[in-house]
């Protein structure tokens, strides 16, 4: 009679565990799947009902993330292109558009002369001002039409989705604090 004690790990067994963990794995791309998806769909929602109330057409979403980066302080276009993750000949072009609107302006980079460093104008910190208004609103309208349960298992997933994008930012990347 064998002794059942201690019993040696079978080739089942090993295929119980690996299965275990195809399907934790499964799990773990499926909830990446379903979250994507929410990211996704809340983003364009979000840009698409501000429309109503923010001239949008006026302001496309890069150029509204450029003003929101540059508000902290002025930067040269190869440190935006690297915050915003673009090609520097993008953000150039896009800073090209908000120079002709009178959003931002170049100034001399005091740490090299050579250099320029864009910087927001007064009508662009009031600009991002009235996105920003109108964003909020928008965005507590959508929270307060939720049941108070749906409220607070949104709001009580803040601290996770940031840790998110924490980790989806990767080391050495500064923080990207743009909002959606």
């Amino acid at each position: 009679m064998p002794s059942l004690s201690n019993p040696s790990p079978t080739s089942s067994d090993a295929a119980v565990a690996g299965g275990e963990s195809a399907l934790e794995k499964a799990a773990a791309i499926e909830r990446a799947q379903r979250l994507t998806d929410v990211i996704t769909r809340l983003r364009r929602a979000l840009r698409s009902s501000i429309r109503t109330e923010y001239p949008w057409e006026s302001l496309p979403m890069a150029q509204v993330e450029l003003l929101q980066t540059l508000a902290a302080a002025p930067l040269r276009v190869g440190e935006l292109a690297a915050r915003q993750r673009l090609a520097p000949n993008t953000v150039s072009g896009l800073v090209g558009k908000l120079l002709e609107a009178g959003f931002v302006d170049r100034q001399a980079d005091p740490g090299d002369r050579r250099t320029a460093r864009i910087a927001l104008t007064e009508a662009g910190h009031q600009q991002l001002r009235d996105w920003q208004r109108a964003h909020e609103r928008r965005m507590a309208d959508a929270l307060e039409s939720l049941t108070q349960a749906d409220r607070e298992a949104v709001m009580g997933a803040i601290p996770g989705l940031e840790q998110l994008a924490k980790a989806l930012t990767g080391p050495g990347v500064p923080e990207d604090r743009t909002g959606l």
